[in-house]
């Protein structure tokens, strides 16, 4: 196996995967059988600077040439050879944000990640003109929002783009997102593939009066399709990708993708009626749709699929963030103690104790609301936990609410989904942080869908897995040969998947939560008003 794995990197048939998520920016790269031969990540986090939520330009790429080198050293640690060529690369990241740069592709202000809700007039104008949901985190929320407040960029703006649009530019030469991505920026029509033109000319017609520099189509990237070529790395590309000047240019790289894309990859929710649902610093629940929804929900966005089918998405800003900081008081509490702890060991023993909670959680209510959560229209968040004289306050309960409220955004958007719409779900496959405890999340989101819930054994692998299987498809798909088909027969064939169907009694537990928790936000809304 070793030695098949060594030919395949000397000669250039393996592909690397980056995604560039909210706190790792993980590399990943695949054998020709698609599955992981070699990985490295980067820790980073997001800085709220002057009420935005941003990473600089120096941290992007400090951390994208990290995870490539970690990456790279693990295939010299492993197979004792250097890394000079790949099959394909392609860049993935969170979606949705506002990246504005002018004619000398100056960056015109800080990057503004999707986790800010500062758009909330733009969003309700949006919304409203194209009778289309637009989320606060869509970048044509942010652009307009800007245009409102009247900053000074505005009028010097040449090119608007995502973090993954971006880091593909600077490596490529080529201003292209793919269509799953391109859905977050602007919203697709389905017949071409491409943005919505009737919805651009609305666009258009609507800041006329502002007499700007540009028209909307100018500045945003062009749209491409899982499969379509995106572009060689370049020489400049190559030397900033790879700061040992290794790694040689004119690798073809893939259409960049945003997280949501990357999910449906690495779990096989691509095709119609499947969903997954992806748990990490925020959650979002994922359907691919049979058919258009029959009304505007604000808590329910519109994306597509890498190959451009519509998908339902119910997003919560918030899911780990609060969780992780109490899993850090336990590990701080060991080390008091004098007990040097596992952190995966922390979270393996804490997670599996919520199992032996109350199936409602005991009457605990939690908010992990460390940002604003637009799902129920909270500009700002404050983590609150709160408890009556009456609640059962243990440690199983304390975990299985912090389990809860993780999902509970998220649930809110679902139940529109499955209860107002009608959508039909087989099941739902789960991926994500959350996931990595055998069962446990599982069992909790199972509860919270009333639908089985997978787990695949690459369920940890996560986006960068799933953005270098879009460049693998890109390179090795045979004429016609769907990216539905090419997942199911070349990928997940042979998959191990660990489903758990839902418990009725832990089911009418949680919606038991979940009231306790709409009946709660009063005080979440009480603490943003009066806590600064």
């Amino acid at each position: 196996m070793s030695l098949n794995v060594k030919s395949a990197i000397q000669s250039g048939k393996t592909v690397l995967g980056i995604e560039l998520g909210s706190t790792r920016i993980k590399a990943v790269l695949i054998g020709e059988d698609n599955t992981p031969i070699a990985s490295g990540s980067h820790e980073w986090e997001n800085s709220y600077v002057n009420n935005l939520w941003t990473y600089s330009i120096e941290e992007v790429w400090k951390g994208v040439q990290d995870s490539f080198q970690k990456m790279a050293n693990d295939v010299k640690q492993q197979y004792g050879i250097t890394l000079q060529t790949v099959g394909a690369i392609g860049f993935s990241a969170m979606m949705h944000g506002y990246m504005a740069f002018d004619k000398n592709e100056r960056l015109l202000v800080p990057f503004r990640t999707w986790r800010n809700n500062m758009t909330g007039d733009a969003s309700r104008e949006l919304t409203e003109l194209f009778n289309y949901q637009i989320p606060q985190r869509w970048s044509i929320a942010h652009l307009y929002q800007a245009i409102l407040n009247q900053e000074e960029h505005i009028n010097d703006v040449s090119f608007l783009t995502t973090l993954a649009g971006y880091v593909h530019w600077k490596l490529t030469g080529q201003k292209v997102l793919g269509v799953g991505e391109a859905s977050g920026v602007f919203p697709i029509d389905l017949q071409t593939k491409n943005y919505n033109q009737t919805m651009i000319n609305q666009f258009n017609e609507l800041v006329a009066h502002k007499h700007l520099s540009w028209k909307l189509e100018d500045i945003l990237p062009h749209v491409l399709l899982a499969g379509e070529n995106a572009g060689v790395l370049t020489k400049e590309g190559a030397k900033l990708l790879d700061v040992t000047g290794e790694l040689q240019a004119g690798i073809p790289l893939c259409p960049p993708e945003g997280d949501a894309g990357t999910g449906m990859v690495a779990t096989n929710s691509v095709a119609k009626r499947t969903g997954n649902v992806s748990a990490g610093t925020s959650a979002f629940a994922m359907v691919v749709l049979e058919k258009d929804l029959s009304k505007v929900h604000p808590e329910i966005d519109l994306v597509t699929t890498p190959t451009g089918n519509l998908v339902a998405m119910a997003h919560s800003n918030n899911c780990s963030s609060d969780l992780n900081a109490w899993i850090g008081i336990f590990e701080e509490f060991l080390g008091a103690m004098g007990i040097e702890g596992d952190k995966n060991k922390i979270y393996e023993t804490l997670f599996k104790q919520a199992l032996q909670g109350d199936q409602d959680g005991g009457g605990l209510l939690s908010y992990g609301y460390l940002s604003g959560e637009h799902m129920t229209h909270f500009e700002e968040g404050r983590p609150l936990f709160v408890r009556s004289s009456g609640s059962r306050f243990n440690l199983a309960n304390f975990m299985r609410v912090q389990l809860f409220t993780a999902f509970g955004a998220m649930k809110i958007g679902m139940d529109i989904l499955l209860n107002e719409e009608n959508v039909k779900l087989d099941e739902v496959l789960g991926h994500g942080g959350l996931f990595k405890t055998e069962g446990v999340g599982q069992s909790i989101l199972a509860a919270a869908f009333n639908v089985p819930v997978s787990v695949m054994e690459t369920a940890g692998e996560g986006g960068a897995w799933g953005m270098a299987l879009l460049g693998s498809y890109m390179i090795n798909k045979k004429e016609q040969e769907s990216l539905e088909e090419f997942l199911t027969d070349k990928v997940f064939v042979d998959q191990s998947v660990k489903t758990v169907s839902p418990d009725p009694k832990d089911v009418e537990g949680f919606e038991q939560f979940m009231e306790r928790y709409k009946n709660g936000l009063v005080i979440e809304r009480a603490a943003v008003d009066n806590l600064q």
